[in-house]
């Protein structure tokens, strides 16, 4: 049994002692009867019975409120045999006068704070009035040498104090059960959340790896095939080339995979210009010469692959400069290149989408636009240190 149905079986269980209290002051009103020689076995066996119907009953309600629905039908017909019950067995506080009291403990679950405030009033003139017809008719333990203004203020105090109790304790349990069930609910979609955003981290992860790969070795591979009749030589050493992408491509993917995955800016600088430059695009690398920051390199291997990838795939750029400067409030990553030719400013694709994710991260801003003059700028400023 999970944590949940243990809290669910705890609340029913203890809300089922409400119905337990009724038939214990049932058994004590029923013994007074017989020691004051006021037990009529013709009230007594409806009046039980009454009592038995209302108690399944009862526990319908339990169940219907813990599972989030208020059972009109089965409270007004318990509210019926609470009535029958307490009219016929004398409607004594202490004994078949507390049936309509566990009826308000179980019609008041699940309800606005009016209908309470009604249900409780209702059934305290019930019972009250219950309560002084069975001490006119001589059936009440009440109706010995009591006076009668004295009876209607005791029934009046008995009756109100638990009219005021009884329905905050139930209540009180419901509303306990229904914060686990949130909590638990809540936590649950917490997880189907972190679930989610690990498929979008590893689909976003996915893309930088194979897509860059692949547009290097369709890259290479076009490149082999060109050159395999006149340069045989060039040949074998782009397509020994292509193998180390290709195992290179596996191995990061094995380490996507298993989420220990961190690229390194100047590994992914060098493998870009040598991508770029095998497929005509002159390439010019700007460094600072200082380290970067603790953090940001990595961030800036993912944008740089990223833009690499998408001078291949979607322009026709004869040259692309790659610059990165660095202060103490800010570190930027500029990527132009002269080929907007054939990419759109509303198309940034899929994997510029995934960057300015990755950037936001860590509290930065990714813009790629064109620069009005026949190039297309792709800009990663991030703001030092790194937050999170």
């Amino acid at each position: 049994m999970d944590e949940i149905a243990r809290a669910r079986r705890l609340t029913w269980v203890t809300l089922v002692l409400g119905l337990a209290l009724m038939w214990f002051l049932i058994a004590a009103g029923v013994l007074a009867g017989v020691g004051e020689g006021k037990l009529q076995w013709w009230r007594l066996v409806p009046a039980l019975i009454a009592t038995v119907c209302f108690t399944w009953l009862g526990r319908r309600i339990i169940d219907a409120v813990l599972d989030r629905r208020y059972p009109t039908e089965e409270v007004v017909w318990a509210a019926v045999l609470a009535l029958i019950a307490a009219g016929v067995g004398g409607a004594d506080p202490f004994g078949f006068g507390f049936a309509p009291m566990c009826w308000l403990y179980l019609a008041t679950l699940g309800v606005s704070r009016r209908t309470v405030l009604l249900q409780s009033l209702g059934t305290l003139v019930a019972c009250v009035a219950l309560g002084m017809l069975g001490v006119a008719t001589g059936v009440s333990v009440m109706a010995l040498d009591v006076p009668v203004l004295g009876t209607l203020i005791y029934y009046v105090l008995l009756y109100g104090i638990w009219c005021v109790i009884l329905p905050p304790s139930g209540r009180m349990w419901v509303w306990i059960w229904r914060l686990a069930v949130q909590a638990h609910e809540g936590r649950e979609a917490h997880t189907r959340l972190a679930l989610a955003e690990e498929r979008l981290r590893f689909a976003r992860d996915l893309h930088d790896l194979v897509g860059h790969q692949l547009s290097a070795i369709a890259v290479k591979t076009e490149l082999a095939v060109r050159l395999s009749d006149a340069e045989p030589a060039a040949a074998k050493a782009e397509m020994a080339e292509i193998n180390t992408l290709t195992r290179t491509a596996l191995r990061e993917l094995r380490e996507a995979v298993r989420g220990y995955r961190e690229l390194d800016l100047a590994a992914e600088l060098n493998s870009v210009k040598g991508v770029l430059e095998a497929a005509g695009v002159r390439c010019e690398v700007h460094l600072p010469y200082r380290d970067l920051p603790d953090g940001v390199a990595p961030v800036f291997a993912y944008v740089v692959r990223e833009a690499a990838t998408n001078v291949l795939k979607h322009s026709t750029a004869t040259f692309c400069d790659i610059t990165i400067r660095f202060t103490e409030d800010e570190a930027e990553l500029r990527v132009r290149n002269d080929g907007v030719a054939r990419r759109q400013a509303d198309d940034l694709g899929t994997g510029l989408t995934g960057m300015g994710e990755r950037v936001a991260a860590v509290g930065g801003k990714l813009a790629a636009h064109p620069t009005g003059d026949g190039e297309f700028l792709l800009t990663a400023v991030v703001s030092l240190p790194l937050r999170g």
